[in-house]
C-alpha cells in the first residue's frame, strides 16, 4: 500500500472519530441542541433498522408504545459509531438499561463499547442528548434490575437464563 493511500485511511479514521465523539448543534444558535439523527452510526441488524425507522417516523414509539430508546455508542475495537434499541427505565432524571442481550450467556456488544467509551449519545422520543454510561454497583444494581423486571418481567427470565453472568445495570446520566 503506498504512503499517500495510508495517509488518506488515516485522515478519513480521523474525520470519522471527530464525527462520533464532538457534539453537533441542530440549530445555529442553540447550543445545547444536538443532532443525532445525522450521526454516521447505524444499526447493525435488519430488524434493528426497521426499530430505528419505525422509532424516529413515530416520535420514539415502536409498536404504539414509547419504552425505547436509542443509544449511540462508539465501538470499542473499531471505534466506528454503533446505534442500538434499547428498552429503559426512567428513574429521576435518569435513565436505565440492562445488558441482558436476550439470556445469552455474553454482555452485549453496545455494553463493551460504553464500558470503552463511556460519552453516549441518547434518542428518547423525539428528544436527543448526550450522556455519561456508568455501570452500577451493589446493592443499587439490583434493586433497579429488580424495578425493570417489574414493569418488563422477560429480564428475570434473562437473568436466569444467563446465570451465572450477573447481567449488568447501566445509569445514562445526561451532560448538561
Amino acid at each position: 500500500m503506498s504512503l499517500s493511500r495510508l495517509r488518506q485511511l488515516y485522515l478519513c479514521g480521523l474525520v470519522a472519530a471527530a464525527t462520533t465523539i464532538a457534539p453537533r448543534p441542530a440549530l445555529a444558535g442553540d447550543a445545547t441542541a444536538v443532532n443525532l439523527r445525522d450521526s454516521p452510526a447505524k444499526a447493525t441488524t435488519p430488524y434493528n433498522l426497521k426499530v430505528v425507522e419505525e422509532f424516529r417516523a413515530n416520535d420514539g414509539k415502536v409498536g404504539g408504545r414509547s419504552t425505547l430508546l436509542l443509544l449511540h455508542t462508539t465501538g470499542a475495537k473499531t471505534g466506528l459509531p454503533r446505534l442500538t434499541p434499547l428498552a429503559f427505565l426512567a428513574d429521576g432524571e435518569r435513565l436505565i438499561v440492562i445488558a441482558s442481550n436476550g439470556g445469552a450467556a455474553r454482555n452485549p456488544a453496545w455494553y463493551h463499547n460504553l464500558v470503552a467509551n463511556p460519552k453516549v449519545g441518547v434518542e428518547v422520543g423525539s428528544e436527543q442528548f448526550y450522556a455519561t454510561a456508568t455501570v452500577t454497583n451493589e446493592p443499587e444494581r439490583t434493586a433497579l434490575f429488580e424495578k425493570m423486571a417489574s414493569r418488563a418481567p422477560a429480564f428475570a427470565s434473562y437473568q436466569k437464563k444467563a446465570a451465572p453472568r450477573v447481567i449488568p445495570v447501566i445509569v445514562l446520566s445526561r451532560i448538561p
